[in-house]
């Protein structure tokens, strides 16, 4: 909220000091303009005591400032107001249990505690916006926007913020909400701000650096400083171009309460910089002691422990424009030793005389290792070797470093120089090519396999990781994991792997010493999940012709290497199924001038469809194929299919018939066998 002309803010400028102060202050005195800091109005230790006065206490200092009141007229000391409940918010006020008819002690009172301001400055605040604190003869309207809230210079005041109770818990509050959001509001502490010297923009400005956020909050909510000649006549006018908001916040509060700083000078600095290097932190910043010319020393702790002291005494010409009368040398540049790991940091401005020491910052840094860091993101076993990836680098340097792979004791020197994206966020101004892979070829066995970052600058070689693998090499190995029988022959299926490669390699499968090659390439997830390096496409499956009766069946895996030492996978003895063949005649129904009949046959020395005869009155009728789908033959024998129903009509005279059917064998050798006859009266 940008903060509004107000009778006290901007205008007004004429100071009304009363006598007899009867208020908790044992140092007030009259304001001196040489103890005006524009970047330090009020400390935060004043600014947010919110036990500095009792409720009875604001009172007997308003019955003070105005012992009696004009006749009409209702003075502060003894106005009332209605307030309202105010729900708590985290962080900024408790909140407000409202009451009717409070006291404006009451309600100063009980803001002050839910909101955690003190009590003085929300008088003083009263007083340079609206002067409520001592007139005798104060107007309704000056209670209506009685802390000025809401009213800015360049439009009227918001209604939605009239009245007493509203105008002082809204401020207040909005002096927590400066605080707890301080990078939402244009004047920051810590940092040096624009601040002008009136409204009016043709009056300048100049370059103030706010020490503190209660300094912070005085312009987020009057945005203006007094200029020389409101400072020269610090109970009176400047000139056209003077505002007394701020001035008249520090002549009141010193006035009555006395020193807005606490009377005690403590140091004041700030750290420009903290940042983590290899095995050591970066400090840069400045401190100097109000109470002395001379340089003050910064203590510097790692996690509650101090590492370092360290004077600050290395010129800056900054620091002697905003202290004059202290001169450049107050600032402090320094590299600390400290281990790698995360660590809170914490820098102390050392007090001189009266007042205690400043915390100049307190906060988490990382610091990095001096010898080299990374991960090998990976150790894959190939075939014949090892494959590894990962990062590696040095915090001394953005250059790449080298990496040494040792396998068995032996070396093998690579460069860590590969484009890795997820290492430059972690890193971002050693940037990304950190990355490293190689393949190392092996023999078969158990290795034990080590990768170290070589070192550069401080600290030593680093071990990241080391692992041991066991290499496949040599002759084939597999299974034969099935051998069937199947109507005119056998079905083999199995697997086989050469571990001197990931492609698939040639079976030889034997049938009865009769050799035939069949490539084991087929997917088997099985033998992927066992051995991953290699892949699934290493399964094998194919279907041989053979007679009825007993067959010996091998499978060899061929090994790539030499086309020597192949492997005998497995032998299965298997019995191919013989026989007549059979079936069933299921029926035989008349038609107009013939005889429909159906049936299946199958010959269990083959899964081809056979012949089928049919005979009618002894006479051969009809030679036909039993080849219509019958899918509950199928189901039944599922090695020979569906494929072996019939479905024939034959011709016939009318009468009784006697039809007969046969099914031939397909070997040729057994019998025919008879399915059956039906009479069949064909009309």
């Amino acid at each position: 909220m940008v903060r509004a002309r107000t009778l006290g803010g901007v205008v007004a400028a004429v100071v009304v000091l009363l006598a007899g102060t009867l208020f908790p202050s044992t140092d007030a005195r009259a304001a001196n303009a040489s103890d005006f800091d524009p970047g330090y109005i009020i400390s935060d230790e004043v600014f947010y005591n919110s036990a500095s006065m009792s409720q009875e206490q604001i009172q007997a200092f308003l019955n003070a400032r105005v012992p009696s009141c004009a006749a009409g007229y209702t003075c502060l000391k003894d106005y009332r107001a209605s307030s309202s409940n105010k729900t708590a918010v985290s962080g900024r006020c408790a909140g407000y249990a409202g009451l009717p008819n409070e006291t404006a002690a009451a309600i100063i009172y009980k803001v002050a505690q839910s909101c955690g301001i003190n009590p003085q400055v929300l008088l003083v605040t009263l007083q340079k916006e609206q002067s409520l604190v001592t007139s005798n003869a104060p107007g309704s309207s000056r209670y209506t926007i009685a802390m000025g809230y809401a009213c800015p210079d360049t439009a009227a005041c918001d209604a939605n913020y009239y009245g007493f109770f509203n105008q002082v818990y809204s401020a207040a509050y909005q002096f927590k909400v400066y605080a707890t959001a301080p990078s939402y509001f244009n004047h920051r502490y810590g940092q040096y701000n624009n601040v002008r010297f009136s409204p009016n923009s043709a009056c300048g400005s100049s370059s103030v650096f706010i020490r503190n956020q209660a300094t912070a909050s005085l312009y987020n909510y009057t945005p203006y400083q007094p200029n020389a000649a409101a400072l020269a006549n610090l109970y009176g006018t400047g000139d056209g171009c003077s505002s007394y908001g701020n001035r008249n916040f520090f002549v009141f509060f010193t006035d009555w309460f006395g020193s807005t700083t606490g009377g005690a000078k403590d140091p004041v600095g700030f750290l420009d910089s903290l940042t983590g290097g290899p095995e050591s932190i970066n400090v840069r910043g400045w401190a100097l002691d109000p109470d002395t010319i001379d340089p003050v020393n910064v203590h510097v702790y790692v996690d509650g422990v101090g590492v370092a002291i360290l004077t600050a005494s290395s010129s800056r010409p900054d620091v002697a424009l905003q202290y004059p009368a202290h001169g450049a040398n107050h600032g402090f540049v320094a590299t600390v030793p400290v281990p790698s790991g995360t660590h809170e940091v914490c820098l102390y401005a050392i007090n001189t005389g009266a007042g205690t020491n400043k915390t100049l910052s307190c906060s988490r840094v990382v610091v990095f290792s001096a010898s080299p860091v990374g991960f090998t993101d990976s150790v894959v076993v190939v075939p014949g070797g090892v494959t590894l990836s990962g990062w590696a680098l040095d915090a001394e340097s953005a250059d790449p470093i080298d990496v040494h792979v040792y396998v068995d004791g032996v070396g093998k020197r690579i460069v860590a120089n590969e484009n890795r994206p997820d290492v430059a966020r972690q890193y971002p101004w050693l940037g990304a090519n950190h990355g490293f892979s190689t393949t190392i070829s092996l023999p078969s066995g158990t290795h034990a396999v080590c990768v170290y970052g070589i070192n550069v600058g401080k600290g030593a070689n680093a071990l990241i990781s080391c692992t041991s693998i066991n290499v496949l090499a040599g002759a084939p190995f597999g299974a034969l994991d099935e051998v069937k029988s199947a109507a005119g022959g056998v079905t083999v299926r199995g697997w086989a792997i050469d571990p001197d490669t990931a492609d698939p390699i040639t079976v030889h499968i034997y049938v009865d010493g009769v050799g035939y090659p069949v490539s084991a390439g087929q997917s088997r997830p099985d033998v992927a999940r066992a051995y991953p390096v290699y892949g699934a496409n290493h399964g094998y499956e194919a279907q041989f012709d053979a007679a009825p009766g007993r067959h010996s069946v091998c499978a060899y895996g061929i090994n790539v290497a030499n086309g020597t030492g192949n492997v005998l996978l497995g032998c299965r003895d298997v019995s191919v199924p013989s026989g007549d063949p059979f079936g069933a005649f299921d029926s035989a129904s008349p038609l107009a001038g013939g005889i429909q009949l159906r049936g299946w046959a199958v010959d269990p020395d083959t899964i081809d469809p056979i012949s089928v005869h049919v005979y009618v009155d002894g006479v051969g009728q009809a030679a036909t194929l039993a080849n219509v789908a019958r899918p509950d033959v199928g189901r039944a024998y599922p090695s020979y299919g569906a494929l072996h129903g019939f479905d024939v009509s034959v011709k016939s005279r009318p009468g009784n018939h006697n039809v007969c059917v046969y099914a031939i064998n397909k070997a040729g050798y057994g019998t025919n066998p008879f399915f059956g006859c039906r009479t069949v009266s064909v009309g």
